[in-house]
């Protein structure tokens, strides 16, 4: 199939509806209510929120690429859920985002987005494997997935309600201050206390541009980051992405099963 992304006029909603109406017909689900991008340690969720009903691979739907990351799938899955509603995970991801992911989902009639990374944590206390909250970002990589005069606001970008439904189900998650990096190197210990310095507590590479096009398209948001190892210069130890793995797989069934949890409350 080729790739409508390779038209650089090609309008982002217009994809959008043809992803959704692909995965309409392959799924056999005409609508869906809620949404996942897993990132990395979180990708167990969609084996316990509920029953899958199709499992697409990503290259079959316009606007989608295979993930080249160690550690991401390149799958989109129709998920039953015990309440009747019916979950998307988007297993997709491009680090440096378009937002296709969060349209398409929007286009097959999606409410709520929940986005989730594996991140550099900023704060001491978060030891690895530890989940967060993400309460606001700090957009970092000089870009936008919105175009032209649209003046999306992002306050309460991550929604209080979702937050507060969170922490229902774990009232020891903290939360804080994501900012995201283009990528795909680490950051350096000095960027990163300019990262402490302007707020932030948490630092990656996804999900800030996700959740900007999320909020566009009138999208329900709630971030949660696992943080995966100590930033750049927190911790003496030099950085990883096999080390990212590793926390992630550790901390699998533990944020797994709360992410699941949370899901049955939405």
């Amino acid at each position: 199939m080729s790739n409508p992304l390779d038209d650089p006029k090609a309008d982002p909603f217009q994809i959008a509806q043809q992803a959704a109406k692909v995965i309409a017909v392959k799924s056999g689900i005409a609508q869906h209510d809620i949404a996942l991008t897993l990132g990395s340690g979180w990708a167990k969720a969609a084996d316990l929120i509920g029953e899958t009903v199709s499992t697409i691979d990503a290259s079959e739907i316009p606007g989608f690429t295979r993930s080249e990351v160690v550690g991401h799938v390149s799958t989109i899955r129709s998920i039953l859920l015990p309440s009747g509603k019916h979950a998307l995970v988007l297993g997709a991801r491009t680090h440096y985002y378009e937002g296709h992911g969060v349209r398409t989902a929007a286009a097959a009639g999606v409410k709520t987005m929940i986005l989730t990374n594996g991140a550099g944590g900023i704060k001491t206390s978060w030891k690895p494997g530890t989940p967060v909250l993400i309460s606001d970002h700090i957009n970092f990589t000089s870009a936008s997935p919105i175009e032209g005069a649209n003046f999306v606001d992002l306050t309460d970008l991550y929604a209080p309600r979702l937050r507060d439904i969170a922490r229902t189900v774990d009232s020891s998650l903290d939360e804080g201050v994501y900012m995201q990096f283009r990528g795909p190197h680490y950051e350096t210990p000095a960027e990163v206390q300019m990262a402490k310095a302007m707020g932030a507590h948490i630092v990656g590479m996804s999900t800030a541009l996700e959740a900007i096009a999320a909020r566009q398209s009138g999208l329900e948001v709630l971030g949660l980051s696992l943080s995966t190892n100590l930033a750049a210069g927190i911790s003496d130890s030099p950085l990883s992405h096999k080390e990212v793995l590793e926390a992630g797989k550790e901390a699998e069934p533990r944020i797994s099963a709360l992410l699941a949890a949370i899901v049955a409350k939405l």
